[in-house]
């Protein structure tokens, strides 16, 4: 039964991702239909993200009275009624109302799986949680891929967004008795989680080691969906690549990232998840470097690849060690928390980009993306210092 459950929250994860690339991929062809200017995409990211925020921050005490579960079910319905609202949109207003639920429902389902998992399963579990998201944002630039080489029909790729998510919607929906059952056997496991301290934003703030993590998940999380929401535009603008051309490549860096969080599964019964992280810091250098050089843009791609492959342990790595560097207790505050920071970072991050690609060029993109991993090495620096001392 646990492991059935397993599987379950996995394909939970799998529908986290799908919303995730679709938008980033199909902006080249959304702002040139509806006429608008290059940084508008930041409109529709951050009302995604302040739905994120605001459940993420809202987490603990969402799932300590409905409990995990009913939440990720009703969560998944709702990113399923969005992405059907993206398909729908005859304006770029549409787009901005959708955007809401998208994030709020995304939200609540990555802080409650996380920390149940964190919880209840093994490292390598963790990771390949993670996967499995990897899996969903490397569906869905190919989706759309598709979708835009028949006449740049990006409403297309959402309608069948849409209609995967509402499958995995029905799953969530169904597998709700068996929640209930893992309660009754679990019993002492399920009281803790459901006894565990909720605490204020201030509260969390204090205890040693959070602000170092936050600024790990902001940073880490802003090279991702640099990637994710410009790096197609950046493809098109400075490398010269077709919409659809640069749609595809994107799925590349989605595929490191998957590949990047299978590998770490595999390496977790071996590696502790600090050296996995360590790893994969070592392997986005090289990316960077790849990334950076200005001639050949099939390396430029394989430097996107790389990206998502050193990245993918990292995020998945620190959240697993939550429990472990501040007490299971208050871990699910600490785990909305650092999803909200996640959520700040794609609610920011893609806008002061677009502006910054508007007022310069989108040629700054691999250097961005270099700042920010940059910042984020400086980050988990400073919380293994904290929490290891």
């Amino acid at each position: 039964m646990t492991a059935l459950l397993l599987v379950v929250i996995y394909i939970a994860f799998i529908g986290l991702g799908i919303p995730d690339s679709l938008f980033g991929t199909a902006w080249p062809a959304i702002y040139q239909e509806f006429q608008l200017p290059l940084s508008a995409a930041s409109y529709v990211t951050v009302l995604t993200s302040l739905g994120t925020v605001t459940a993420s921050l809202l987490s603990a005490r969402l799932i300590n009275r409905f409990g995990t579960g009913l939440i990720t079910a009703v969560s998944t319905v709702l990113t399923a009624v969005s992405l059907l609202g993206f398909s729908l949109s005859a304006n770029f207003y549409w787009l901005c109302i959708c955007a809401v639920p998208l994030g709020l429902g995304a939200g609540a389902i990555d802080s409650a799986l996380n920390n149940y998992v964190a919880v209840h399963y093994r490292a390598t579990h963790m990771n390949f949680l993670h996967c499995f998201y990897g899996l969903g944002v490397s569906i869905s630039p190919f989706i759309m891929s598709q979708a835009l080489g028949k006449n740049a029909n990006w409403r297309g790729g959402y309608h069948l967004a849409f209609l995967i998510q509402t499958t995995i919607a029905a799953i969530m929906i169904i597998s709700l008795p068996l929640w209930g059952r893992m309660k009754n056997k679990q019993h002492k496991t399920f009281e803790s989680e459901q006894t565990s301290k909720t605490l204020g934003f201030r509260s969390i703030a204090k205890l040693p080691g959070v602000p170092a993590v936050w600024t790990a998940f902001i940073t880490s999380c802003a090279a991702e969906v640099t990637c994710g929401t410009w790096g197609s535009t950046y493809l098109v603008n400075s490398r010269g690549l077709g919409i659809s051309q640069a749609a595809a490549a994107i799925t590349f860096f989605y595929v490191g990232m998957t590949v990047g969080r299978f590998l770490s599964g595999m390496l977790a019964t071996r590696l502790s998840s600090w050296q996995l992280i360590k790893l994969g810091q070592i392997v986005i250098v090289i990316a960077v470097i790849l990334l950076i050089q200005p001639l050949n843009t099939t390396i430029a791609i394989a430097g996107l690849f790389m990206i998502g492959l050193g990245n993918g342990p990292i995020y998945p790595n620190l959240v697993h060690l939550t429990p472990t560097n501040f007490g299971q207790d208050v871990s699910q505050s600490v785990m909305g928390s650092q999803m909200a920071a996640a959520s700040l970072s794609f609610m920011v991050i893609p806008p002061i980009f677009g502006l910054l690609a508007q007022n310069l060029s989108t040629q700054i993109f691999p250097y961005f993306v270099a700042v920010m991993f940059a910042l984020m090495v400086l980050a988990i620096r400073a919380l293994r210092k904290v929490v290891l001392q």
